[in-house]
């Protein structure tokens, strides 16, 4: 299933300057085209030569032209719903893109995103069961061959980089030496003694050919990123990469977030609501000996190893049950099962950014999504201790369940892939390195951080649980405080791993790792916590106003039919009376 081609008779031309607007987009962002279920160009990796990033700039800059042409309206000038916010957000998304381009900051500077690209373009094919495999092999053999001469490019276009972007670039082209040099082909070999049926001789020998040279190009490329960064006289442009400046900062805030609040001042509002956050933590965490015994005891509350994965589901189902009981929202048609890591991607997927939950693909076939999480196989006694302390009751419930899962992630999904809005359906499908549009983050997480929240006001959470929850607050402000302060410059990615570990009492490597992809993505930490702070801030001035009227579930109902789309858009709708979910328009 794809999107609707241009030129339908009869459509008008802000229709099919947004039916361009697609084609463009995910013809220069094939894995993320293939991530979303649109599968024109799953053999294809993107063309991120210099030559291919400049054409990919002139012809973003092109789009935007024929977006005004066609009637793209200021963003405070939008009134109708879907059209008006689909051509605003499709301007916002080309016009942060050109401003990512000529920042250096991202693709010309990180080279992390092209190991992601590549490594994930394949995966994308593998572990979706969108299509028979014997259909998907041929287009993750082409992506494969592609490989080489992606990689290949990143010399001619990277220029200085910090150094623990380069780093992780390197663990991640050691990974990936491994996965394709002997993991995919081992388990297709495997897949085809099985099944003889699945490919001819000739074809699996081409198969692991193709896998083989990646492995091998991504070897190539590990040993040109162990090569001495920069020459001393450019250490100054390699910190400068840290950071993206206010001037960019702000651009991501008032285009990609619509707030228009100055970085500054926002600065002060995230640091106060830290400051609080952290002190009403302390406060419920006293009475059990403060939040390290408090993290001491939830680790010790987990299920058994045999009951271990069972247990993601149970909380699933009582999530569900509770939300209904509660009616807080409609719950769609989505079923969900909690699996252990495909075997083919196992040992590589915890140093990867292979997540636990990517948001199943709008355009592609419904069925029952697989939640994948490390199995305690093979782990030794003690081993398999340290991972179900780790992965607690309560991590199971906040993180695996309600955030992600269930009323989280999973359900906004469904809600927002029966939507209006073009742009509100695929902007947070998750992609290679990050969600597809930025324009989507302040809703997907906001939205998800909101319903822990949610199911903590009704009771769902256990006492020791609601500290925990009290925690996430805590740092989600820290988040949104590290992102403002490193890209405003005020911060090095070294000092502002000590937010992290003063405030929200995080271990100096879990803080590090929060710092690099902080730096790496800017304006992303910061939409947790406006996102959730806008929902919630929504929500009480729709229940100041309809009184004994207001619903939950249908202001939740409402709010989530606008689809993926910037929280304070949603409620100026909303609140405005100006467009709803079915598109009318204020008179």
């Amino acid at each position: 299933m794809g999107e609707p081609a241009a030129g339908v008779g009869g459509r008008g031309h802000a229709d099919v300057a947004l039916d361009r607007f697609f084609e463009v987009f995910y013809r220069h962002r094939p894995v993320t085209a293939t991530f979303t279920g649109l599968h024109d160009h799953d053999g294809r990796l993107p063309d991120w030569s210099p030559d291919g990033l400049a054409g990919s700039r002139d012809e973003m800059t092109a789009q935007r032209a024929r977006l005004r042409a066609a009637g793209c309206p200021a963003d405070d000038d939008v009134r109708t719903f879907p059209l008006d916010v689909d051509l605003a957000l499709a301007d916002a998304v080309l016009d942060i893109a050109v401003a990512e381009h000529d920042s250096g900051h991202f693709v010309h500077s990180n080279p992390s995103l092209w190991t992601g690209e590549a490594i994930f373009g394949v995966l994308s094919l593998l572990t979706r069961d969108f299509a028979p495999l014997a259909e998907r092999l041929p287009r993750a053999r082409a992506r494969l061959q592609a490989v080489p001469r992606f990689l290949g490019a990143l010399p001619d276009v990277l220029g200085p980089a910090p150094r623990d972007w380069r780093g992780r670039a390197k663990r991640e082209c050691s990974v990936a030496r491994d996965l394709f040099g002997s993991a995919l082909p081992g388990w297709l070999t495997a897949l085809r003694s099985a099944d003889p049926a699945l490919c001819t001789d000739g074809d699996l020998a081409e198969w692991t050919a193709a896998s083989t040279a990646a492995a091998e190009a991504f070897g190539g490329l590990e040993a040109w990123l162990e090569a001495p960064a920069t020459p001393r006289t450019t250490l100054r442009a390699v910190y400068a990469h840290e950071y993206v400046g206010t001037d960019f900062l702000e651009l991501l805030l008032r285009r990609g977030h619509w707030v228009d609040t100055p970085a500054a001042d926002l600065l002060l509002e995230a640091s106060d609501a830290l400051t609080e956050a952290r002190a009403r933590l302390e406060e419920m965490a006293a009475p059990h000996g403060g939040w390290p015994a408090v993290q001491d005891a939830l680790a010790g509350q987990h299920p058994t190893a045999e009951t271990w994965l069972g247990r993601f589901h149970q909380r699933w189902l009582e999530c569900r049950d509770a939300a209904e009981r509660a009616d807080l929202v409609t719950w769609p048609d989505a079923p969900l099962r909690y699996v252990p890591f495909p075997e083919h991607v196992r040992a590589a997927a915890p140093q990867l950014y292979y997540l636990h939950y990517r948001s199943p693909a709008p355009f592609d076939p419904v069925g029952t999504f697989d939640y994948v999480v490390a199995p305690l196989d093979g782990l030794s006694g003690a081993e398999t201790e340290a991972r179900l302390r780790q992965w607690n009751d309560s991590v199971i419930t906040l993180n695996h369940v309600v955030h992600h899962g269930a009323i989280g992630h999973h359900v906004q999904n469904h809600h927002a892939y029966r939507g209006a809005s073009r742009i509100g359906r695929v902007a947070a499908v998750d992609a290679a390195n990050r969600i597809s549009m930025f324009v989507g983050g302040s809703l997907a997480e906001g939205w998800a951080c909101y319903v822990c929240d949610l199911m903590d006001e009704i009771g769902f959470l256990t006492p020791l649980e609601a500290i925990a929850q009290q925690h996430t607050r805590v740092r989600l402000a820290a988040r949104a405080v590290a992102d403002l302060s490193l890209h405003t410059g005020r911060l090095t990615m070294v000092t502002a791993s000590l937010i992290y570990e003063d405030h929200a009492f995080m271990a100096s490597p879990a803080a590090q790792a929060e710092v690099l992809r902080n730096s790496m993505f800017p304006g992303a930490a910061v939409m947790y916590w406006l996102g959730t702070r806008a929902i919630h801030r929504l929500r009480a001035e729709a229940g100041r106003r309809e009184g004994a009227a207001f619903s939950l579930r249908r202001f939740h109902d409402r709010f989530l039919s606008y689809g993926a789309i910037p929280v304070p858009l949603i409620a100026r709708l909303m609140l405005d009376r100006q467009a709803g979910p079915a598109g009318e328009t204020a008179s």
